[in-house]
């Protein structure tokens, strides 16, 4: 039974002098939300108000709660459960010390029998800062096992957040209560049978059943603890677009004397899933001395290689303690609908809660989890290792038996000149070990990239001048596990961030460079806006909308160019997944497609429709076109589906300034379950039309439910 607690909150610059003033908490919550609200501070998300809330990061935090008094039976037991604290805490009852802790993502109990009346009080230390770091930047995140995003990211201002951030209550317990269950199982060779295992840790003695229930809801088995069962014939999982992820409940129930003393539920699915080495690669040394071949990343579920599509997930929110399922839902909805099949949970963020993850097993969204390490060099220090492995630890045994989990990975650019380790670095070697040792059977990456995969480029018209038409087919890689192209957000969200007088028309002030419209990215101060490049292709825009039209359309064609591409390129290509999905507060210009708190872009039907199954693509040279030149493109059929494409017809049509030019007919032939097909180069010479502004020309492909469009430029 669970029981919930009245909690205050109060800051202190010390943790030996008490706070002058509590004020209520919510919990699950975060600190200084709850002193905000009662210190009258102004909305974090608007204009620069967030400089108002960076005091808050060098506080230490007074949680107070009375227990109440609770009866409890003979065999009965009470407990204080912390399913989550950040960061390092120290908890007391009636002012004598219970524990200490160090860690945001491991739970802590406490027995409080005999503790009705009492007071709990947790005391929990400002964020944890590297003295070796530089002062203010993300590199103070360096050793600890806290989100580095909270120190100050490109999209991200500098908010660490301090709190309970999930559950915290009272449990009373039976003396004989199921505390934990490993449902597992193997798959034989062509998936037709599950040997399933229970292992169950009781507290006391009593007797465990449990039932799993089929995808339909009727029992197809129950077996005790201990025990294997197979089952015949299960339904199996897929990810988005490859079929159902059919998923099995179970209800575990402990029995005493024939007297029920605990139950716990869950959710399994069946499905295998490896890493492969992509079609190619092993060929590639082709002489001696031979060296390190590009890393295996083509998922490979249930037998067949998929084609992972999806997005860089980032926090959803930058006070972590509101986020719940209400939270994800309509996030996770919009990357299934986006026709994702893949989601990569970026280092730098949190590991998420368990509602993200039942969703993404509802949705078949396949899940790649980094520990929370990005672009630092977390050095093996034993005092950090010691809090990394009780950290990681809890985070495989929390989500190993998680469907929709694909893949472990140390954590994100790593192996780069800004963060300098290597395979070698104890950090990445420990937990190499530790999944391995508690989840064997599901791969694991040291970082990304690794030899072979891609990180970058973020920009529509590249430094140099290039554009992405350009750069993409020239690029030969493995995965593309971060590429991005911003644009400006969209009007709801920039009025979010600030008074449309502050930003049209766009200039860099405060506010636009603290909502990262410019100086976001050190080797360009013009991102995220790119206004350079907007005004070379359109001219200056006459308002605020017009601004955002302009600049998503942009977007949008270029992360169809890139998702296209890495298609094309397939087998020796296999995965790609933008940067980024969502983001945590309202910005100003980024590379998300979906806007906080959860509003698509235009350009978001764009990757959506680039995503599809199987589509009529062109390979297409540049994006600003000229009276005179010779119009031409690359056709394609993609198809990632496991269905063969009958043959058919394409008409291709180019539509400039109220006209329609066809260009061809593309009869093109069957194209096997998961393959692409070359088709001809295609083109017209461009009419000159009269002078006048920059004119949008679209191509158009007539082929059905894969009928496609692409939206130029003609001067």
């Amino acid at each position: 039974m669970k029981m919930p607690l009245t909690w205050t909150v109060g800051l202190s610059a010390s943790k030996d002098v008490s706070p002058e003033r509590m004020v209520s908490a919510s919990v699950p919550g975060n600190a200084g939300l709850d002193w905000a609200l009662a210190a009258g501070l102004p909305d974090w998300n608007f204009g620069t108000n967030f400089l108002e809330y960076r005091f808050m990061e060098d506080c230490f935090w007074l949680y107070e709660a009375r227990i109440p008094l609770v009866e409890l039976g003979e065999d009965e037991r009470l407990y204080f459960v912390a399913c989550g604290i950040d960061y390092e805490y120290v908890v007391l009852l009636d002012g004598v010390k219970l524990g200490r802790h160090e860690g945001m993502f491991s739970r802590r109990e406490f027995l409080l029998d005999e503790a009705g009346g009492k007071l709990l009080q947790i005391w929990i230390s400002p964020p944890p800062k590297d003295p070796l770091a530089e002062k203010d930047s993300r590199a103070e995140a360096a050793q600890s096992v806290k989100p580095a995003v909270s120190y100050g990211w490109d999209w991200h201002p500098r908010l660490i957040p301090s709190g309970i951030w999930e559950e915290a209550y009272l449990e009373k317990r039976p003396a004989d209560y199921i505390k934990d269950i490993q449902l597992s199982y193997t798959l034989n060779d062509d998936f037709s049978e599950a040997c399933l295992d229970l292992k169950a840790d009781i507290a006391g003695s009593g007797v465990l059943s449990l039932t799993l229930n089929g995808p339909d809801g009727k029992a197809v088995l129950t077996m005790a603890a201990d025990e294997t069962a197979t089952l015949k014939n299960p339904r199996l999982w897929w990810c988005a677009g490859y079929g159902e992820p059919a998923l099995y409940r179970w209800e575990a129930i402990l029995s005493l004397a024939g007297q029920e003393k605990d139950r716990k539920s869950g959710q399994i699915g069946f499905r295998h899933l490896r890493l492969s080495m992509n079609e190619g690669v092993w060929e590639e040394a082709a002489s001696f001395p031979l060296g390190r071949s590009p890393v295996p990343i083509t998922v490979v579920l249930n037998g067949i290689p998929i084609f992972a599509k999806g997005s860089n997930w980032v926090n959803p929110e930058i006070f972590t303690g509101t986020i719940n399922r209400a939270t994800y839902e309509p996030l996770l909805e919009l990357a299934a609908k986006a026709n994702f099949n893949l989601l990569r949970c970026w280092g730098g963020a949190i590991v998420n809660k368990d509602d993200f993850f039942d969703l993404c097993d509802e949705l078949g969204l396949l899940v790649w989890q980094e520990f929370p390490l990005s672009c630092n060099n977390y050095r093996g220090t034993p005092a950090y290792l010691l809090v990394l492995e009780q950290e990681a630890r809890a985070i495989i045994e929390r989500l190993k038996n998680r469907t929709s989990l694909a893949i472990w990975c140390g954590g994100n650019e790593l192996f780069n000149s800004w963060s300098r380790m290597t395979d070698q670095s104890a950090a990445l070697r420990l937990l190499n070990k530790l999944c391995y040792e508690l989840d064997p059977g599901r791969p694991f990456l040291a970082t990304s990239p690794l030899c072979g995969m891609a990180h970058g480029n973020y920009l529509f018209r590249y430094q140099d001048g290039r554009e992405v038409y350009e750069v993409m087919p020239a690029a030969r890689h493995t995965a593309y596990t971060e590429f991005g192209v911003p644009s400006i957000s969209n009007l709801s969200c920039c009025l979010m961030a600030a008074n449309e007088a502050d930003i049209f028309p766009l200039k860099e002030n405060a506010v636009t460079i603290a909502h990262h419209a410019f100086g976001a990215w050190e080797n360009d101060d013009g991102t995220w806006a790119c206004l350079s490049a907007l005004n070379d292709y359109f001219g200056a825009a006459d308002s605020l909308t017009e601004l955002i039209e302009l600049s998503q359309w942009l977007q949008g064609e270029g992360y169809k160019c890139i998702f296209e591409e890495a298609r094309r390129q397939k087998p020796y290509c296999s995965m790609a997944l933008n940067w980024c999905f969502n983001e945590a507060w309202p910005t100003l210009a980024g590379n998300a497609i979906v806007n906080y708190p959860a509003s698509p872009k235009a350009s978001f039907a764009d990757v959506r429709d680039a995503c599809r199954p199987a589509l009529i693509s062109a390979r297409i040279p540049k994006f600003v076109w000229h009276g005179g030149e010779y119009f031409s493109v690359g056709l394609w059929l993609l198809n990632d589906g496991q269905e063969e494409i009958a043959p058919g017809s394409a008409a291709v049509t180019l539509r400039l300034d109220g006209q329609a030019y066809a260009i061809m007919k593309w009869d093109y032939v069957a194209a096997k379950p998961n393959t692409n097909i070359e088709g001809p180069e295609v083109g017209l010479a461009l009419p000159c039309l009269s002078a006048g502004k920059p004119r949008e020309m679209v191509l158009e492909f007539e082929a059905g439910v894969m009928s496609s469009t692409y939206r130029l430029l003609y001067k």
